[in-house]
């Protein structure tokens, strides 16, 4: 059997049980796609995020994520508790990924923990009838981006709650990311984030979502610098900051279970 590291790390999150739950795993080298998948799947987390240190110089380490059902362009919160992992085992203030097609990416260590830099997601407006009626709940705007972000903005937090949409015909309509979002009773903003195409129904706490509500919501608010909560089962807070072509999300990492991950040899 081979034995490799393993992480269960609960992200976003300040005690266990909340937040979003990632598995994180440093390898020695890339194991083959179809196997990386296959861990993915067992681990059963929104995410499993691998890592092999960079040897090209450009980052500390390469970073990849598998959902139980597929390889995806950027998880925010698989990245802050990979970011937690290696600063609590390593040391230092802060390290950095190159990934393959988000660019390089940061997590510092901040006030409230750590602090992620992602790229902003932009989004225009544009309307989507079909996704609409299968939200169940009319919203005041639709926002997309090309890269299948959708934002999906309500009045208040009680519509975005009360939320109860058809997965099954979302997750037909591709792998995209419905962020339904409204100004939030007991921070500056609040969310629900559905990613059925993706194999993830409802996502706990979405860090790449924020890098299209940072920006989003910076113009609403007139400031740069917010509260967001998001409002899943397990819920999860963030404190968002927009600079430049950049977004910052900070929160805290909480490490569940350390141990090892049996493969066959």
């Amino acid at each position: 059997m081979i034995s490799l590291p393993y992480w269960h790390v609960d992200a976003f999150a300040d005690r266990p049980f909340t937040g979003n739950q990632a598995a994180v795993m440093p390898l020695e080298e890339w194991l083959p796609d179809d196997v990386l998948q296959a861990i993915a799947e067992e681990n059963n987390f929104a995410e499993t995020a691998f890592l092999v240190k960079d040897d090209t110089g450009s980052s500390d380490w390469e970073l990849r994520w598998f959902t139980p059902a597929t390889e995806i362009r950027l998880c925010g919160h698989a990245t802050l508790a990979s970011g937690h992992v290696l600063l609590e085992r390593d040391g230092g203030e802060r390290v950095t990924f190159r990934t393959r097609q988000a660019g390089e990416l940061e997590v510092r260590r901040s006030a409230a923990g750590y602090e992620l830099a992602l790229p902003v997601i932009p989004v225009s407006p544009k309307n989507w009838p079909e996704a609409v009626a299968l939200l169940g709940a009319q919203p005041q705007e639709v926002w997309q981006n090309e890269g299948r972000y959708g934002i999906y903005l309500f009045s208040s937090e009680a519509e975005v709650r009360a939320l109860d949409p058809d997965l099954k015909g979302l997750g037909a309509l591709g792998d995209d990311q419905f962020i339904c979002t409204a100004p939030g009773e007991r921070t500056d903003i609040v969310s629900r984030v559905f990613v059925p195409g993706g194999g993830v129904d409802e996502d706990s706490v979405t860090g790449s979502a924020h890098a299209a509500l940072t920006p989003f919501w910076a113009a609403r608010l007139g400031r740069d610098s917010f509260t967001a909560h998001q409002a899943s089962q397990r819920g999860g807070d963030l404190a968002l900051r927009l600079d430049g072509d950049r977004a910052w999300l900070g929160g805290g990492c909480v490490t569940v279970v350390e141990g090892s991950f049996r493969l066959p040899g």
